[in-house]
């Protein structure tokens, strides 16, 4: 009987070694295999429009967010990182590891000469110039320290962005979806030191462009492909397997209604999240015009896709490109109907969506982590 026991047990002991090899590891920012695996890639800001998008993606049981890469844009890195962090904290997902990216944009001299640049190109309807309007922050934690009045609970990663971005896509190739609502700075820059990648990468999802209407920063060109041209044609130009682009098109049609906005109001909770929603350009903005004034959300359509592919009411497929000649069509988005130009590959590019579920997902976050 000693014998039989002892033989039993063996057996048990190397099923359960066998299970342990053959079960697949966590990976950074939840266990493989609970969603779809993302890296989020943002100019991130507080709450709408990055933040929001940010926790989509953190909330969704659809999605594994591997990592937050932070990108110049709407901010610089520095204040990027710690929005990113600040509002980790806030959901309690310290878990999920945050990356410090590219820091500057290609065109030399361009943030010191904008002024005189916006002078000769003409502007938009939007005036908004991100981190081209305001001088670069002396460290994310003095930027954190000042902005939130506290200490930071968690640091970004020693690693860069980029090799991020690389290690991550040769793991687990065929796997990651990227969305990318900031500039294009990291992944031209990943895609130049590795373009091996690109067909690695399962799809990019963009917020960016204006295809088939005009700009909002100039009469041609949108934000986040405005402010580094030269990185946002890199980033179009890469061998993916599949692109979708979120463009004006489809984010102008979108906006908080007044109701909208009573409805997230009512249903922050949590003081600190309280003091970030008071300080939001928005908010003053809606109590002072109630009836007049809405609030575009932008990259939320884009993190809304990821999460739900039926988000997408209309599209259309075509070659793509960005001018990234210094010209008053500098940064302006191209959709080709004819022939292409050489290097120029094929998007997706939505023109509509499902408004309501795209509000429900925003709701979610508002209701169910703040």
């Amino acid at each position: 009987m000693k014998k039989m026991h002892f033989i039993m047990f063996f057996r048990v002991v190397i099923c359960a070694a066998l299970f342990l090899i053959a079960a697949p590891r966590a990976s950074a920012g939840g266990a493989s295999g609970q969603g779809e695996p993302v890296i989020l890639d943002s100019d991130m800001v507080d709450l709408f429009d990055d933040g929001v998008a940010m926790m989509m993606l953190a909330q969704s049981p659809k999605v594994e967010l591997l990592g937050v890469t932070t990108v110049i844009g709407n901010s610089w890195v520095e204040e990027g990182v710690a929005s990113t962090i600040r509002q980790l904290e806030l959901i309690g997902r310290t878990d999920i590891p945050v990356y410090q990216g590219v820091n500057k944009v290609t065109r030399k001299g361009r943030f010191e000469n904008i002024n005189e640049e916006r002078g000769i190109f003409g502007v938009g309807h939007d005036t908004w110039l991100g981190a081209a309007g305001k001088p670069e922050p002396e460290s994310w934690k003095k930027v954190y320290r000042d902005t939130y009045n506290a200490e930071p609970t968690k640091s970004p990663e020693k690693e860069s962005a980029v090799d991020f971005i690389i290690r991550t896509v040769k793991e687990r190739p065929n796997e990651v979806t990227i969305v990318a609502i900031g500039s294009g700075a990291n992944m031209a820059a990943a895609l130049k030191k590795a373009p091996e990648i690109a067909p690695m990468i399962k799809r990019m999802v963009y917020m960016g462009g204006a295809f088939f209407q005009s700009g909002n920063v100039t009469p041609a060109a949108e934000f986040n492909f405005w402010i580094d041209p030269e990185a946002a044609k890199v980033m179009l130009r890469g061998a993916y397997p599949e692109q979708i682009i979120v463009p004006l098109d489809a984010c102008e049609k979108v906006t908080v209604t007044y109701d909208e906005f009573l409805a997230m109001d009512q249903a922050i909770s949590k003081p600190e999240v309280r003091a970030m929603w008071e300080s939001h350009y928005m908010v003053p903005l809606y109590r002072k015009m109630p009836n007049s004034y809405e609030n575009y959300v932008w990259d939320v359509l884009a993190t809304a896709i990821v999460i739900d592919p039926s988000v997408i009411a209309k599209e259309v497929t075509r070659p793509v490109d960005i001018n990234d000649v210094y010209s008053p069509s500098y940064g302006q988005s191209l959709a080709y109907s004819g022939g292409r130009p050489r290097g120029a590959r094929d998007a997706r590019i939505v023109t509509e969506v499902d408004r309501a579920k795209v509000m429900d997902l925003v709701m979610k976050v508002f209701k169910n982590i703040l």
